[in-house]
């Protein structure tokens, strides 16, 4: 039976996040590139560890607090609500926004099933009381290229932000009707003896959400409900109510009841009564007896 061709397997997204400063992972990614073909099980355990390695260097350089045991869906889920995934021009759009947390979600479900298979058949993960399935290089190489595109990913969305200018003004500080708007509607944040608002909760620990609700409060909010509560309430109630009340109602009142009660009435009943007395009353008296004085 001809031997299944193997070829050599290169993360260039992790090489690319090496070259732009993440130097510490080079190893990491030359190892998993050999265990492709050489130790399908250490290929799980490698690929959990750089994705690791890469989220944790992320939240360091952003100054994002993490614990030393967070496991990786925790940390993953951190960093994904650290980045500025979507431009500034783009984050009051609700499809785009839609759509990439679509997308994003696949990425943490990536996450999720690399984890799961390092558990189950990772080379040097936790003990088991019996032999571990052994999985060939293409189970391990789909693993492999999912840590390859995450880790990429994320480190080229870390360092791109990074290289923008940095505002003239604090972000929070130029935003405190949304900070209010946010304080007003959440409760606030207590440890201990120490209380925190929660515009300054999210802020601090998920900018990127920050971000994107502070542009839908601008889009949304803001400056659109100004308008609409403004003109349509004050034309709404005064004009249609001075032109149907007092022009229908006048001319419907006073034009058809005068001309219906003065044409009616008063030709019937005078022109009926003067005529009917008058002329049949005075011949049948007066001509009789004068003809009976004039032959006496």
């Amino acid at each position: 039976m001809p031997e299944t061709p193997s070829y050599r397997f290169v993360m260039y997204g992790a090489r690319t996040a090496v070259a732009g400063g993440l130097f510490h992972i080079q190893q990491q990614v030359e190892a998993l590139e050999s265990a492709i073909n050489e130790n399908t099980g250490l290929a799980f355990d490698l690929a959990k560890t750089i994705i690791e390695s890469t989220c944790r260097t992320i939240l360091s350089d952003r100054r994002i607090g993490f614990e030393p045991d967070d496991d990786l869906p925790g940390l993953f889920k951190t960093t994904r609500n650290t980045l500025p995934f979507l431009p500034a021009t783009a984050s009051g759009s609700s499809d785009v926004r839609k759509s990439l947390a679509q997308t994003l979600g696949g990425l943490t479900a990536a996450v999720q099933g690399i984890c799961e298979l390092r558990n189950a058949c990772g080379f040097a993960s936790h003990g088991s009381d019996g032999p571990r399935p052994v999985l060939e290089s293409v189970q391990a190489m789909l693993a492999a290229e999912a840590a390859d595109t995450i880790v990429g990913f994320l480190y080229r969305v870390h360092t791109q932000e990074r290289e923008v200018a940095p505002a003239k003004s604090d972000p929070y500080s130029s935003n405190l009707d949304f900070n209010e708007y946010v304080d007003e509607i959440h409760e606030r944040v207590i440890v201990f003896d120490e209380d925190f608002p929660p515009s300054r909760v999210l802020f601090e620990m998920a900018p990127e959400p920050y971000r994107l609700y502070l542009a839908e409060y601008r889009q949304g909010v803001d400056i659109p409900e100004d308008e609409e509560i403004e003109v349509p309430e004050e034309r709404g109630i005064e004009l249609p109510e001075e032109d149907v009340v007092e022009v229908p109602g006048e001319q419907s009142i006073e034009v058809p009841e005068k001309d219906a009660i003065e044409l009616a009435q008063e030709p019937e009943i005078e022109l009926s009564e003067e005529q009917e007395i008058e002329l049949p009353e005075e011949p049948e008296i007066q001509l009789p007896e004068d003809e009976k004085n004039g032959i006496s």
